[in-house]
């Protein structure tokens, strides 16, 4: 399996168990939640919808509790050469599993087992029967299930979206430019936790309002975001999962559970965009000063109708809230690109060029890295550090997704002229006396 599937598989397998890894929870809530995770089906990256047995589920969850991300990755089989030998084999499974579907993937390697003598691994069963649509969900024709979106305490689930606003002058493109506002409310007290308008809608807007949100209110539990481009991308999957988050995509047409999300953008178009634009938008840097204002004096300090308490009152409640490592949050916020290290032992990213380890040439690596400094890339191969990717052609040192600042403003005319209070002074001080300036400067003017 390549390394980019093996990631894919990786990140799949802990959206499957990231509830379970919660620390708050005591084994006997852990063992319930794994038994209600064995009993739905899920879409597997290659396409198949695939169910997991508890044992499974308890073996990623410990796997990544030792091991983080890289425990998820699929291990090579070791039984690969004899399926290969023997192909008759699965066929046969197929077949065994067609006439009971209740036989399980264990008992069908010990029948193998029994007549022919050679042991294949209940994985490697399991497996192909599901790519052959011969799991026991598909079979029992089980429905499958969703969780419910209902928070019980503050930072249990975050939902993020975005809001499409006015347009507002831009000088990088010499007119205006429209205005997203990337936001995150707080399921449970309806906090505006944070937001943000920024010109463009790009993986770097959606991690920099989720990063400023973890720092000032804490580390949720579960983040749910629509299939937008924005949330529906590698990067993001990769901070949730380092940080240990659940992240949760809602259905196309099915938005179940955003409700609370849709009012409040109605709140902010009706209570803070119709103000503004009747009063005038100069720049992106007064509209974002202009709403954080808003939203922690207005919108968050309110008295919500359905809580019958202020969102930031009802935040605080329950006591303190559990903060991100700030390593670990540094590290969540990092992306990883894959490359080839070509034969002069480099590597490109961003139009730069970089040095990498002799030893590496022709490997396919992991480059990770801030994208607000291209100058620093740490090189990984096969999960293990590989050190630094060294620069030697550096165009760009920011990556193009990373907002940039804007230029400052035209300043507004002060009106002082300078060199008029210099002639007025120099008047002042010649009063009686020959002013140069009133001489006569041709022949005819001196004559009488």
């Amino acid at each position: 399996m390549s390394t980019d599937a093996a990631e894919a598989v990786a990140l799949f397998r802990y959206r499957v168990i990231a509830e379970a890894t919660t620390p708050r929870l005591t084994p006997r809530e852990r063992g319930r939640l794994v038994r209600e995770v064995a009993l739905a089906a899920y879409e597997h990256p290659d396409g198949s919808t695939r169910q997991y047995t508890r044992g499974t589920l308890d073996r990623w969850v410990r796997a990544y509790r030792e091991q983080g991300l890289d425990g998820l990755k699929p291990q090579p089989r070791s039984d690969l050469g004899v399926v290969r030998r023997h192909p008759e084999l699965l066929e046969e499974a197929c077949q065994l599993r067609a006439e009971l579907p209740l036989r399980s993937a264990a008992q069908i390697g010990e029948i193998l087992f029994a007549r022919h003598g050679i042991r294949v691994a209940r994985r490697t069963i399991s497996q192909h029967l599901r790519q052959r649509g011969l799991h026991r969900a598909a079979l029992a024709h089980q429905p499958r299930t969703y969780g419910r979106f209902e928070a019980e305490r503050p930072n249990e689930l975050w939902i993020g979206d975005v809001l499409v606003g006015p347009f507002v002058p831009y000088p990088r493109v010499q007119g205006s430019q429209r205005a997203y506002l990337f936001i995150l409310v707080d399921d449970y007290s309806r906090l505006l936790l944070h937001g943000r308008w920024v010109p463009d809608q790009n993986t770097r807007a959606g991690q920099e309002v989720l990063r400023a949100a973890i720092q000032r209110r804490g580390r949720p539990e579960r983040l749910y975001v629509d299939n937008g481009a924005p949330y529906a991308n590698a990067a993001l999957e990769r901070s949730c999962a380092v940080l240990g988050i659940r992240l949760i995509h809602s259905r196309p047409y099915a938005p179940e559970g955003r409700g609370k999300q849709e009012r409040l953008n109605r709140f902010i178009r009706e209570r803070f965009l119709t103000e503004i634009e009747a009063h005038g938008i100069a720049s992106f840097t007064e509209l974002n000063d202009r709403f954080i204002a808003w939203a922690e004096q207005v919108c968050n300090t309110r008295r919500h109708a359905e809580t019958g308490q202020t969102p930031i009152a009802r935040f605080c409640s329950q006591g303190p809230l559990h903060a991100a490592e700030p390593s670990l949050l540094q590290e969540a916020f990092r992306w990883a690109v894959r490359r080839r290290v070509t034969s002069t032992a480099s590597v490109s990213l961003a139009g730069n060029r970089y040095s990498v380890d002799r030893a590496l040439v022709g490997r396919r690596v992991e480059l990770r890295f801030d994208p607000e400094d291209l100058t620093h890339l740490d090189v990984y191969w096969e999960g293990r550090p590989a050190g630094q990717a060294i620069p030697f052609i550096v165009s760009r040192h920011v990556h193009r997704q990373v907002p940039q600042a804007q230029p400052p403003a035209a300043a507004t005319p002060t009106g002082v002229d300078y060199l008029g209070l210099v002639l007025a002074a120099h008047d002042a001080q010649t009063v009686g006396h020959i002013a140069y300036r009133d001489l006569p400067t041709t022949v005819a003017e001196v004559q009488p």
